[in-house]
């Protein structure tokens, strides 16, 4: 991770700027791990996601992160500050380094945080989740911790140019154990299964608004 030192030094800094400025409630800090390798998996609605959901953490986390943006000027240095690394999202067959860089990481106990959204919601409301989680946690056994950010869509939506002093919350839901199927045939299957899991997990603890209307009528 680049810069480490400069993330145990800055982090205090940033969280009481957070603290003050985004009024952030973290709940349930206590289910995600203290050491060994696990994956992150929030909701996607901001560039300050990462951030956001690191602040509690003395360890730090790795994630991945479009290219354009580690190169910006000021918030591209604080993400590679807390952890980002580049991927190429427009390459067709996936950007190779990146995914490496994830199992190396992920291999040598480290934590990263994936968005399985892929990209940030344009609306505020949960969007569909990649399969690609669940398949980088079963490659490599780890545990997966769903993640649910209240509040930061109207705090620093796609649409606002600097953060607005909005209330936030952060749930850390009960880390997920995946038990691979015993076949390729039903590997499919078992993707799509447990991809919904982790989004109904996380859209559990999110407003009606922010949950698309027919699955507001499926939960109710």
């Amino acid at each position: 991770m680049e810069n480490l030192w400069l993330y145990k030094l800055t982090r205090y800094v940033v969280a009481t700027v957070f603290h003050f400025y985004f009024r952030t409630e973290y709940i349930g800090v206590e289910n995600v791990p203290d050491e060994g390798a696990m994956i992150i998996a929030p909701n996607h609605v901001s560039y300050l996601d990462p951030i956001w959901v690191s602040i509690p953490f003395v360890r730090p986390l790795r994630y991945m992160t479009w290219d354009k943006m580690t190169g910006l000027p000021f918030l591209g240095w604080l993400m590679r500050t807390y952890g980002a690394f580049p991927v190429n999202i427009e390459s067709p067959s996936g950007d190779r380094a990146a995914l490496r860089q994830s199992l190396k990481h992920l291999r040598t106990g480290g934590g990263l945080m994936i968005f399985p959204e892929g990209a940030r919601t344009r609306d505020g409301k949960l969007m569909p989740f990649k399969p690609g989680v669940i398949r980088l946690a079963l490659d490599t056994g780890v545990p997966i911790v769903p993640v649910t950010i209240i509040g930061g869509y109207e705090a620093y939506s796609p649409h606002h140019i600097f953060p607005r002093p909005s209330k936030m919350k952060i749930v850390y839901h009960k880390p997920i154990e995946l038990n691979p199927p015993p076949d390729d045939i039903q590997l499919k299957d078992y993707l799509r299964d447990e991809v919904e899991r982790l989004r109904q997990i996380v859209a559990s603890a999110l407003p009606q608004d922010a949950v698309p209307l027919n699955e507001q009528q499926a939960m109710g």
